[in-house]
């Protein structure tokens, strides 16, 4: 799915959509709803909270029922502190966009998709927090531990050696970020007249080297220049629109918290040079790891309970 992470249970909501609901329903939910279970650095994680994250893992058709929804829980208040401590959270806005996504993946409408997290016991609102850890929480690791994860020189020969002496190839980017802003205040008013806007600016954008003059003709547009960006560099949310975008000059659009946009293709080719060949290995070394989790996370989050008062009631 979207976001920093994949989402495990495409299959079991589609399922789900089609036979009904489960027998953990939400009116369990309801019942266990005020009792407070743990206490994690001031934030209290009700028994509520944990019926709702144990009917989710059951959506998901994993076990470890409420010990491991507790566990889960724990966990995910620990990293929200840490990610509003260094402010690195995704908007609500993404959250909203990436809920509709996860919707439209699965043939769904978003209110077809929250009765289903309804009568699951799971509920739209945990889902979105669940959502919103999952976007920010590997921002914040990289943000983080983003360059203290380079090889070294020579571990970079020896991985060209076992290579046969070949540095990999991948696909070099020079991007722009085109924005049709939408201020806070009129989000709700303009966003689809601004997507319209944008879808159909596109077939008229004459190219990154005049793309400042060409934002000139339109209000409130903004331009940025990405640089130089591979194709393992690429956002989650924004790879699979660069790729069908092909050779073609921009991608599709989407709705982000700045207001509606697209990316510009300035330039693209197939590259090998030293930095192209690093990143390249760092991408396959974490696609080893087990579900493709940075170590890192896993550091930083035991950095986090070592620090953490946590009090089981």
């Amino acid at each position: 799915m979207m976001m920093g992470g994949k989402f495990s249970i495409v299959r079991a909501l589609s399922a789900l959509a089609i036979a009904g609901a489960l027998s953990f329903s939400a009116a369990t939910v309801a019942r266990a709803a005020s009792e407070v279970k743990v206490i994690v650095n001031n934030v209290v994680i009700t028994s509520g909270d944990i019926a709702k994250r144990t009917a989710f893992l059951r959506l998901q058709h994993q076990g470890g029922g409420a010990a491991e929804a507790k566990k889960q829980l724990i966990d995910e208040v620990l990293k929200r502190g840490e990610i509003a401590r260094v402010q690195q959270s995704v908007s609500t806005q993404e959250v909203d966009a990436a809920y509709a996504r996860f919707a439209a993946g699965n043939k769904l409408s978003t209110e077809q998709l929250g009765k289903i997290l309804e009568q699951a016991g799971v509920g739209v609102e945990h889902f979105k927090q669940y959502i919103a850890v999952q976007m920010s929480w590997p921002r914040l690791v990289n943000f983080r531990y983003g360059s203290a994860n380079r090889l070294s020189g020579g571990d970079l020969v020896k991985r060209m050696m076992e290579a046969g002496g070949d540095k990999p190839v991948t696909t070099e980017y020079f991007l722009q970020q085109v924005i049709f802003v939408i201020p806070e205040s009129k989000r709700g008013a303009i966003t689809g007249k601004r997507q319209a806007e944008a879808n159909a600016s596109r077939s008229k954008f004459p190219g990154c080297d005049s793309s400042k003059a060409f934002a000139a003709n339109y209000r409130d547009v903004s331009i940025r220049s990405l640089g130089r960006v591979l194709a393992q560099q690429l956002p989650e949310e924004w790879k699979p629109l660069v790729e069908k975008a092909g050779d073609g000059m921009t991608t599709g659009t989407r709705v982000t918290d700045k207001g509606v946009e697209y990316l510009a293709i300035c330039k693209k080719r197939q590259v090998n040079d030293d930095t192209a060949a690093e990143i390249v290995f760092r991408a396959e070394d974490l696609g080893k790891k087990t579900g493709s989790e940075d170590p890192n996370s896993a550091k930083y989050l035991e950095e986090l309970r070592a620090k953490a008062q946590i009090i089981n009631k």
